[in-house]
């Protein structure tokens, strides 16, 4: 509800009505709507260390990590309730009378070090500082979720967000070929969801017995 209506537009009462719990049982667990906004916030930030690291410990270019977790955080942010609900109400952060997690930071930290890497690599343009060249792709990425968000509620959120890598990556990459980087990235997600859903349906013990 705080997704659909805002923080504004939506009350305790409204909460115990589409939950089927009373607004007693609602308040026993949080002492206010201010503490059950912050726990949702609170939710949203907690989702992105796990992922980040992944990410990080893979084996693979850091400019590929760096843009196979752009995807990744697109499709939270397009397909997970909590994620989307988080970032509303911190959009709506005036309106609400507790302290929030401050965002971006820790967004901005990762993609430094990530260009940081792909700079060690020998695969980063000259000229490109890494804690520049970060602050504007965080920038360009959650502006585009604004955009996305706005016009078309992020159903074309990946399609927007390729054309975005593709300029992008021409004045990051030193030898560029944002087309060929985003065909790995996009076919390594192909081969990494057939073994999910192998995963689903045969179980990890299986799968691994079969290779």
């Amino acid at each position: 509800m705080f997704d659909e209506r805002g923080y504004a537009g939506t009350s305790i009462s409204d909460i115990s009505a589409r939950s089927g719990r009373t607004s007693g049982a609602i308040y026993f667990h949080y002492a206010s709507k201010e503490n059950l906004a912050l726990a949702i916030v609170e939710e949203h930030f907690a989702t992105w260390p796990e992922l980040i690291g992944r990410y990080k410990a893979a084996d693979r270019p850091a400019l590929e990590r760096l843009v196979a977790l752009s995807f990744d955080v697109a499709r939270a942010f397009r397909d997970d309730v909590v994620i989307r609900a988080g970032s509303r109400l911190w959009a709506e952060r005036a309106a609400i009378d507790a302290t929030l997690p401050r965002p971006f930071v820790g967004w901005l930290e990762t993609v430094t070090a990530l260009l940081e890497e792909a700079r060690a690599e020998g695969a980063l343009a000259a000229g490109v500082c890494p804690e520049v060249a970060a602050h504007g792709l965080v920038c360009a990425f959650f502006g585009l979720h604004t955009v996305s968000d706005a016009l078309e509620g992020r159903r074309q959120i990946e399609e927007g967000l390729s054309d975005l890598w593709l300029l992008l990556l021409a004045a990051l990459q030193k030898d560029p070929d944002p087309a060929l980087l985003l065909t790995r990235v996009r076919e390594r997600e192909r081969q990494e969801g057939a073994t999910d859903e192998r995963r689903a349906r045969f179980g990890d013990r299986v799968l691994t017995k079969s290779g």
